[in-house]
Parts: C-alpha cells; structure tokens; sequence
C-alpha cells in the first residue's frame, strides 16, 4: 500500500494549504519520512471557521433522525475500510496492526452510538404554578466548535470529539495529529461520502499553538474540546475563559494500580501486561503506578515479569506483533532519563531498560521495583512502556498514595472482598475506576478526569450534553 500524503479539508473539499507548507510524516519503526501532510496558514483557518460557520446553520436545522442517517452510513463506510485505515494508522503511529484494528472499529462503534443517542436530546415539562402556564426546556447545538486531538489515537480521539458534535447538530473543526494524518483523512472521506453537508466537518493541521490563538477566541466558534497534556490544557482552557467558550478538556494522567492481598493474581497480571503495554504505554489512561499489598507482592512481580518478557516487540505491521515503537526519539529520551533518574534514587529495573536495535524509536517493556514517591516518574505522568511497582501494607496507605497526585483520570484495582471495593469505590480521586477488569472507554460509558486530567466528559450522554445548550421557556395562555 503506496503511503498518501495528506491534505486539508475545508468546506467540502480536499486542498492544499494555501502558501504550500507541508509537515513531514515519519514511520516511528523505521525513522524514515514516508511522507507529508498541509500545514494550514491563518487564511486557511479563515476559510474553515468560515465554512463551519455555514455548515452550522444547514446542520442545526437538519433533523436530528438525518443527522442519524449520515452517521450512521459514515459508520458503515469506515468499517468496510477498516483494513486500510488500520495499516495507515499504524504506520503512522506505530501501534500492533491488531491494535489499530480495534481502534478503527471502536471509532465506528463510537459514531454509531452518538447517531443514535443524539435521536433522545429529549427536552423536559416542568410542572407549572398556574394552570394557565406551560414551562419547558428544550435542547440546542451550541454552535461551531473545536477539537485538538492527539496522535496516540489518530481517529478515536477525532470522533470523540466530531461524533457527539455532529449527533447534537454542532459543525466541527478537527486540528489533527501531524503526526499520524493518514487515518483521520480516511474517516472525513467517509463522512464525505456519507452526505455530510460541506463545511459541517472540517480537518486542518499546522502549529498547535498558531492553530489554538486563532480558532479559541473567534467569535464564530463557540465549544472547545482538547486531549493532551495538563499544561497546555491549562493554557487552552484559560483563553477559552477569556472568551466564554465552553470547553471539554481531556488531560493526562498517571494511573494507579491497586492490588489487594486477596486478588486473583494470575487474572490480574494478564489483564495488566495487556492494559500497560498497550500502543507502548503511550496511553493517558495506561496503569502506571503499581501499588502490590505486601503479602502478594513477590508473586505479583514474579507472575507478571514472566508475561512481560514474554511479549513481543516490533514494527506494528509484522505478524505476531504486540508492542511496536514509541512515537519518536524524543519520546524515547523522556522515558530514558525516568528510568535513570528513578535508578539513581534506589530503584531497581527487573527487566527492560533499554532501547531495542538502532533503527526506529524501539524500547523494551520494563518493569522497576523499589520505587518511591521521591522519584520523577511517580510524579510526572511516564507516558511509555514501563510499570513502576511498589508495595503497601495497609489499604488506606494505597489510597492515600493513589490520590496524592494532582491528576485523577483512570484509575484500577484487583480484589475480591466487597469492602475493599466499597473502600476503593469511596476513596480514590479519579474520573474513572475499574475494579476486576480493564472496563474503561466503552462508547457508552463516561470518559473524561477530575483535578488536573481534565473537565467534562468523552463518553456516554455526558458527552452529548457538552454540545448542547439548555433553553428554558415559559408561556401563559392569557
């Protein structure tokens, strides 16, 4: 399959940025450029804003059972491609081709599920004091909105943001990853072809913070929605106030991993390897901070270094494939200087450490031991293929130490005792925990932090009622 470069798309139709820039695309298992996406200039960002801006008017008047219709046909269309969309995303971003499999697929599940919930943005009677009066509110797209995605999930975060968006009858502009373009553009040509009015979707890439001080304070858009990191989600959400602009904001986090004394330890560790390694630990919601009761810790270590070393590694395209590289040198230096920073502080790395071969952004999944609270990586969110294990004696020392951080995005436990579940359900500070299973980021389910990781929510109506404002009405017969 011969590699695309990427264009913009704006009020319809795919185009060339309009002074020419390009951004070059590289293969993260090779280091090669194996191509390019446009680099939007301000007067293409002119046109866009523009073009959602009309797109809005047609799309808020469309039914809401229309608006099902082209979603779910965009549905549809992108599942039949699911094939080519997988392998460009991982070449793009190198995530397991089975991974990026299951991405495609859950991004059409996700469409299919906001077409249908945007069907019931059901307003509501309420009872009047007058039997001559009739209250009610009703429900309405908040307008032309924003979304910044990130490049770990190319096309899962873009229809995080795009399908409750366009379920609500809000248009959209999508600032994509420049990293991995090639995915996104494969879901607007089914939107495309699915009949989705010009200028209701539109996908721009170029300079984050250029794209970001042009789009937030406009006064045509009217909804912001960023995935990224705490900082720069700070700093978007503060011009968003400036300009009162309702925001999403979908930030990082450092995981907590909670395993009682009375945990299924052979189920845990298998569900963990494949919850942590996933697309290389490049995942917000990734288990990070492993926190063993002390009586099961040995076992814990010993069970799940087994699995670890077990895995995999390579370039996402190869058969058997489970883990694949990180996204760029870079990104491999930051996890590098974690490690030897927590080693230079007592810890111990029980397996991994390293980079893996000389060509691409390879690192081995590790496991470090005998970390402590003193050391950056159990600070700062690792954003890579490590675990960082330590133990604990009693439960309230685990939560207490699974709450310290300022982020609370995802969060997991392993138990088998009905109080310990109350205790954890009670005492962890996080949007999202899930207890006995990786349960997390189902298209019905809520998704989205408190503290730092964030404010709002990607998932279930929550979502949906992010792009929606509500209308009180009051009327007397006379």
């Amino acid at each position: 399959m011969n590699y695309p470069d990427t264009r913009l798309f704006i009020n319809g139709e795919w185009c060339d940025s309009s002074d020419r820039r390009t951004i070059a695309v590289t293969n993260p298992a090779t280091g090669d450029v194996i191509g390019a996406v446009s680099h939007a200039s301000i007067g293409d960002l002119e046109r866009a804003v523009a073009a959602a801006a009309a797109g809005f008017i047609v799309w808020a008047k469309t039914s809401a059972f229309e608006r099902y219709k082209v979603l779910r046909k965009a549905a549809a269309l992108l599942r039949e491609r699911l094939e080519d969309a997988a392998r460009l995303l991982t070449t793009d971003e190198g995530k397991p081709l089975a991974e990026s499999r299951l991405e495609v697929g859950s991004s059409a599940d996700l469409i299919d599920w906001f077409a249908e919930e945007g069907r019931r943005t059901y307003g509501r009677t309420i009872p009047a004091r007058s039997c001559s009066v009739q209250q009610v509110t009703i429900k309405d797209p908040v307008g032309p909105s924003v979304g910044f995605t990130p490049w770990n999930f190319p096309m899962s975060q873009i229809v995080r943001k795009l399908g409750p968006a366009l379920a609500a009858g809000c248009s959209i502009i999508v600032k994509g990853p420049e990293e991995a373009p090639a995915a996104p553009a494969v879901l607007f040509r089914c939107l495309q072809e699915a009949g989705l009015p010009a200028g209701v979707a539109n996908l721009v890439f170029g300079t984050p913070a250029e794209i970001s001080q042009f789009l937030i304070p406009h006064p045509a858009v009217r909804k912001i929605s960023f995935t990224g990191s705490v900082p720069v989600g700070k700093q978007l959400a503060s011009l968003a106030g400036l300009h009162m602009k309702r925001v999403t904001m979908e930030l990082g986090g450092h995981a907590p991993v909670i395993i009682a004394d009375d945990a299924n330890i052979e189920a845990a560790t298998t569900a963990l390897v494949g919850a942590k390694f996933r697309n290389a630990g490049q995942v917000c919601i990734s288990p990070t901070r492993f926190l063993i009761q002390s009586r099961v810790h040995d076992q814990f270590v010993e069970t799940y270094l087994k699995k670890v070393e077990a895995l995999k590694v390579g370039d996402g395209l190869a058969e058997g494939t489970q883990m694949g590289p990180l996204i760029s040198e870079r990104r491999r230096a930051a996890v590098e200087a974690l490690i030897e920073d927590a080693t230079a502080k007592g810890a111990n790395v029980a397996t991994g450490g390293k980079r893996i071969g000389n060509t691409g952004y390879f690192f081995a999944p590790t496991v470090v031991t005998e970390v402590t609270s003193r050391m950056r990586a159990m600070n700062e969110e690792p954003f890579g293929p490590v675990a960082w294990i330590r133990s604990f004696v009693d439960l309230d020392e685990a939560i207490e130490e699974a709450s310290r951080l300022p982020f609370g995005l995802g969060s997991y436990a392993w138990t088998t005792s009905a109080a310990t579940v109350r205790r954890l359900a009670q005492g962890i500070q996080a949007g999202m925990l899930t207890i006995n299973h990786i349960g997390l980021g189902l298209p019905e389910t809520p998704y989205g932090g408190v503290k730092d990781s964030g404010h709002g929510y990607e998932g279930g109506s929550e979502a949906l009622e992010a792009y929606l404002t509500t209308r009180f009405i009051t009327m007397d017969a006379i």
